[in-house]
Parts: C-alpha cells; structure tokens; sequence
C-alpha cells in the first residue's frame, strides 16, 4: 500500500528548462489523487497558456502576481522597494490561504528567484517553511536556491541545460517554453 502522508520539501532548480513544469505535473498527480493543490507564482505575469487549464482541474488553486514590475535590472530603487513589500505579502498570503482552507499542497513557483533578487527576505522564507503544517507538502521552484534552502529540504532536484534550443536562435514556442 502507498504511503499517503504528506509534509515533506521539494526544490527543482538549475539553469535547465523544466522546473515549473515538474512542479506542474506534481500538482497534477496530487489533484488526481484527491488533494487540494495551491500554486503561487511569483515574478510572472498572468499570460502564462498553462493557467486556464490549471484553473479547471478539480483541486487545484493558482495565485500570483497580479501586478507586473517588468525585468529587475530596469526598476528603480522605488520600484523595488513597491516590488519587495508587493511579494513579501503575497508570500505571507500563500501560506496564510494554504493554512486557512487546508491546502494538501503549496507550490511556490520562482520563489528561489525572488529570494535571489533580494524582493523576498530569506529569512521569513524558512521561518515559514519551519512553521508551516507537518502534513503540507511543500514545492518550490528557481534558480540557486541558499544552502539554508538546500539544507531545509528533503528533496533537491537539479534541472541542469545540456543543450536548449536557443543556442541555435531559436526563440521561446507558444505551448512549450510559454
């Protein structure tokens, strides 16, 4: 008999294509398995094609960001500082949400991401991590994730590129990179 219990760590990171959608088709199999699946996605826009066929299956909730701050690099001092407060409390808001209505399931998608950037303060990251429901299970996504992160999880999974098609010009595909 499967071991049905929950409240373990997951990280998919690396430099390779395919992090969210591991943590996608993990949302999928615990939405096929009758748990209640609550994916956050930070630092991305809602254009994404995936999410009006994740806002139809049963069990499964997506969040996000509502408001697009375009690419760090071009944002002002204010503008990340508007950024930083926006995604600290959208963090806080997916927990609070997951705990409230008993998600099964939180999926932080580019999380990692934010956290590198310094918009999301790592520290309130592990301090919810540790204090979050010993029967959630916990999935979060992006590239480089700290030691501490590292060491908080019960599984790292490294996506590394080998070879990708942009090396070869060829641009992001509607259905398969967005």
């Amino acid at each position: 008999m499967p071991n049905t219990g929950l409240g373990l760590i997951h990280i998919y990171y690396g430099d390779g294509k395919g992090k969210t959608s591991a943590a996608l088709g993990l949302a999928i199999r615990c939405a096929g398995n009758g748990y209640k699946v609550l994916i956050n996605r930070f630092l991305k826009n809602s254009n994404s094609c995936e999410l009006p066929i994740l806002k139809n299956i049963p069990g499964i909730t997506v969040t996000g960001s509502e408001k697009d701050f375009g690419f760090f690099f071009a944002m002002s001092p204010d503008a990340k500082n508007e950024a930083s407060n926006y995604y600290t409390n959208q963090l806080k808001d997916a927990f609070k949400k997951a705990i409230d209505e008993k998600f099964n399931v939180l999926i932080l998608d580019e999380i990692n991401v934010a956290v590198n950037l310094g918009l999301i303060d790592e520290a309130l990251l592990l301090e919810l991590i540790r204090n979050k429901p010993s029967n959630m299970e916990l999935i979060m996504t992006g590239r480089d994730p700290s030691k501490a992160m590292i060491e908080i999880a019960d599984y790292v999974s490294e996506i590394k590129n080998i070879k990708h098609p942009f090396e070869k010009g060829i641009t992001s595909r509607l259905g398969i990179e967005e």
